[in-house]
């Protein structure tokens, strides 16, 4: 799962702060989405009602999981982090407190500090802490497409007054080339640090994992680090559990996928009709969310020109979350240039956060 959405009426960004904007679109997966009037640009960008239509004529029918994550379905997901069944945040935030140091340790200063999707930037400002307290002189880069992240993470952030914080609303990608640019244009020295936490990295399909780490690399120069928060295999009872809770707000978050549907395309999604589902597909390390349709049925989207059948039992499947050995991610860091600086694993929780040195000369090695 990932970070969150704008708000209708929202406070405005630091005075300090800029916002870039740009419609670029990550094609594997992708970070969360945007829906309300204030980001009507860029939601046309990612072409809803494109995706809507293809998606749900192709078999198995699915939904980009992008477009969970509205208004409503943003403040869901930050409700799930406060589930007991979804240890992710706060097994996370644990090693991240306890080993802040170690994390930043060796980084040349000025430091380039930048977070892909990192929600309401409490993790982050853990990480600078440490950095802040050892000397580094920092300046941080927010990427997310979601304005209501961006603006909850200034806000968090504005505890450092000496931090220059530059928001980016676009994708991944696009904010990595920007900030990359940049980097050359100011003849930047120093070095950079990417923070991809949240476990964001098990939204993405084993190759397009690949191909974003391989992007990733792509932008650093020898000495950079990526720091990546990594949720394990562990009990598929725990995993269901996380992705399925006793209080339905997983589902509540899952059904809103239809909710926004009927929205802004003018469907007629009977919420009553679809069932939410998780699987745990051991055979490709995955957790699966579906919305099970209930019975035989057809749905109308105006606003995407077309109708859905659905027979009993047919599901859509809205999102993917994979799950890695801890070895496995220090192998596929060495295979892509990424030494593995140190790794530190909640055996409790089954979760790991990684620091990878980019290094000349290292690729295709494991």
């Amino acid at each position: 799962m990932q970070s969150g959405e704008p708000l209708e009426s929202r406070r405005p960004l630091a005075a300090s702060s800029t916002l870039n904007h740009r419609t670029a679109d990550w094609s594997a997966q992708g970070p969360p989405d945007m829906g309300t009037s204030s980001e009507a640009a860029l939601s046309s960008g990612y072409r809803l009602a494109d995706d809507v239509r293809r998606d749900l004529q192709a078999s198995p029918k699915r939904l980009q999981p992008r477009y969970l994550y509205d208004a409503l379905g943003s403040q869901l997901f930050e409700a799930i982090c406060e589930l007991p069944e979804y240890r992710i945040t706060r097994s996370e935030l644990h090693l991240l407190t306890t080993h802040a140091a170690a994390i930043g340790a060796g980084m040349s200063s000025p430091l380039t500090v930048v977070e892909l999707g990192g929600g309401n930037g409490e993790k982050l400002a853990v990480l600078l802490s440490g950095l802040v307290d050892a000397g580094v002189d920092l300046r941080v880069e927010l990427v997310d497409v979601s304005a209501t992240a961006l603006e909850l993470a200034a806000r968090t952030l504005a505890r450092f007054p000496a931090i220059r914080v530059t928001p980016h609303q676009t994708t991944y990608e696009a904010g990595l080339q920007d900030i990359g640019e940049q980097r050359i244009a100011e003849v930047r020295p120093g070095g950079m640090l990417v923070a991809f936490l949240g476990s964001n990295i098990g939204n993405l399909d084993p190759s397009a994992a690949r191909r974003f780490l391989t992007m990733v690399r792509g932008g650093f120069r020898s000495g950079d680090r990526l720091v990546l928060g990594t949720d394990l295999v562990k009990p598929e009872s725990e995993l269901v559990a996380a992705y399925d809770d006793v209080l339905g707000v997983t589902a509540a978050f899952n059904k809103n996928l239809l909710v926004r549907l009927n929205r802004e395309l003018g469907a007629n999604f009977d919420l009553d009709r679809f069932a939410h589902r998780a699987v745990w597909n051991a055979a490709e390390s995955r957790v699966e969310m579906h919305l099970e349709s209930l019975r035989a049925q057809t749905v109308s989207i105006p606003g995407a020109d077309c109708a859905v059948a659905f027979a009993a039992g047919e599901s859509i499947w809205t999102e993917s979350s994979y799950k890695y050995e801890s070895a496995a991610l220090v192998a596929l860091g060495a295979e892509l240039g990424l030494a593995r600086h140190d790794q530190w694993v909640d055996e409790d929780a089954h979760f790991a956060v990684t620091a990878f040195n980019a290094v000349d000369g290292l690729r295709g090695q494991s």
